[in-house]
């Protein structure tokens, strides 16, 4: 499957990256960016050897936010689905099964935020910097993924404001998970992401299932959800033989 704006690699290890492609446009989020991220997740799903999901982004930047150029003749009605297309896109990156990773490197502003709270975590570069301009650029965005994140008032400062942050106050409000050099960053996530591949499939994709799923329901909802996971686990998967050899290798 060929795309324009974005590329999908995928290693023999079952690591995929998702590059966004736009680096003249600092990848500002256009229609059809939306539109080929919700068809590389399709493809994802579809792809049986992938394990892990990388996100990053060509040249300087992570993500710009959204391509205003693009906006400049729109109707209300277009403006209305474009926005929807945004949603549709960060929705898609949320639901993969897979767990996925932002890797950010430079500025993330607007749906750049929007796409590293939809992956499962994040690192970033302290080069990286962060922004919420909806308010500022007298739109509604952004409202949901930040505060369920970091917190309301956290959310409502960030917002109201439109101030950049840095990587270090971006990890104190959850957006990012860690702070790593440039210079080692690519080797350190690709190690992360490799060890991560070579875990059970199932066994992590019902771990992200439950965690997700059980945050929007009540404590004993949530149980419900981890104890069918952990059914379904136990018929599917050696999980005897896992335990047999667990801490048998160095490291472990």
């Amino acid at each position: 499957m060929s795309y324009e704006t974005i590329e999908l690699t995928v290693e023999e290890n079952g690591v995929a990256t998702v590059l966004l492609n736009r680096p003249e446009s600092r990848n500002a989020l256009n229609v059809r960016m939306c539109a080929e991220l919700v068809r590389v997740t399709e493809q994802i799903e579809a792809d049986e050897r992938i394990r892990v999901v990388v996100f990053r982004g060509a040249g300087p930047a992570f993500c710009a936010g959204a391509d205003l150029k693009e906006r400049k003749d729109m109707t209300l009605s277009d403006m209305t689905a474009r926005r929807v297309a945004g949603f549709s896109a960060y929705d898609a990156i949320e639901k993969i099964s897979r767990p996925a990773i932002a890797l950010v490197h430079g500025p993330a502003f607007g749906s750049g935020c929007e796409i590293i709270g939809a992956c499962d975590f994040a690192w970033a570069t302290p080069q990286a910097t962060f922004r919420y301009p909806e308010v500022s650029w007298g739109t509604v965005g952004a409202t949901q993924r930040i505060s369920r994140i970091a917190g309301i008032r956290v959310a409502k400062e960030l917002l109201f404001t439109g101030r950049i942050f840095d990587a270090q106050e971006a990890r104190e409000f959850g957006l990012i998970n860690r702070i790593v050099p440039q210079e080692q960053i690519e080797e350190q996530l690709q190690e992360m992401a490799a060890h991560i591949a070579n875990a059970k499939p199932l066994t992590v994709q019902l771990t992200k299932h439950s965690i997700n799923a059980g945050v929007e329901t009540t404590r004993e909802g949530a149980m419900a959800i981890e104890l069918l996971a952990i059914e379904k686990n136990l018929r599917n998967s050696d999980w005897k033989s896992a335990i047999s050899t667990f801490g048998s290798n160095k490291g472990e």
